[in-house]
């Protein structure tokens, strides 16, 4: 099954090794996963407050 692939270039992937041995992730793989998997959700959540904040302001509950 392909996998997608990104390219970083050599120093942030230095970084980003380093950081997931810091952390303890078992590899820089697992690390970075984790990390798109968290800004995704909070990128998620943020778009699901506004449109709760949007309905609510049509409804005239909110200002």
């Amino acid at each position: 099954m392909f996998e997608p692939r990104i390219k970083v270039g050599k120093e942030l992937y230095a970084t980003l090794k380093t950081a997931a041995t810091v952390a303890g992730y078992s590899s820089v793989d697992e690390f970075i996963l984790h990390i798109l998997e968290k800004a995704a959700a909070e990128i998620s959540q943020a778009q699901s407050e506004e449109e709760v904040r949007r309905r609510l302001q049509g409804l005239g509950y909110i200002e």
